[in-house]
């Protein structure tokens, strides 16, 4: 895709390079017991998709759809469950899988959320990081990369729903520009 708009930040090969180590990594840190991966919908699909078959051990997939962007580029502060999971969590290691940590209001909301469920454990996997953006403090226990704070898209990531199937992460340059 030729898009004048947009820079690669982090090209496909990096992307994958970097979750065949944070599979391992995670298999290593998780040997035994019931693992549930809990991807963050929609972003979240494509890391959660090719983590979960790097991971060396059985792993149970379950997706729960939370917001606070809406259609724009900046959080609205106000988080929705827009989809629950399907599954127990109690006494289970849970790993919730997120494509972005940035301001840390979903993940803090999501944290409290899930804690309440009774796991055993809980941890946060995410595929980039904005740690200078945080509003809420969070732990990131798995993080693929830290990138600077620019409004990217791709391998998941969008803009009004566009770009999510880009192999690349993407800066998107022309931010004056609203969607269609």
């Amino acid at each position: 895709m030729t898009d004048p708009k947009l820079r690669v930040l982090i090209p496909a090969g990096e992307i994958q390079a970097r979750i065949k180590e944070l599979g391992e990594q995670i298999s290593r840190d998780y040997p035994n017991g019931t693992l549930h991966m809990i991807g963050i919908l929609k972003g979240a699909t494509f890391f959660l998709t090719d983590l979960a078959r790097a991971m060396k051990r059985d792993v149970f997939i379950d997706f729960i759809g939370i917001s606070s962007y809406g259609k724009g580029k900046t959080t609205s502060g106000e988080v929705k469950v827009t989809k629950d999971l399907d599954i127990s969590l109690e006494g289970a290691d849970v790993l919730i899988v997120e494509d972005i940590v940035d301001s840390g209001v979903t993940l803090t909301y999501l944290m409290h959320l899930m804690e309440q469920r009774k796991p055993s454990s809980i941890r946060i996997v995410a595929l980039l990081d904005k740690p200078e953006r945080r509003l809420r403090p969070v732990e990131v226990a798995y993080v693929g990369f830290r990138i600077p704070d620019r409004f990217v898209v791709g391998y998941g990531l969008d803009y009004a729903e566009k770009y999510r199937n880009l192999d690349d992460v993407c800066v998107l340059e022309d931010t004056a520009a609203e969607p269609n």
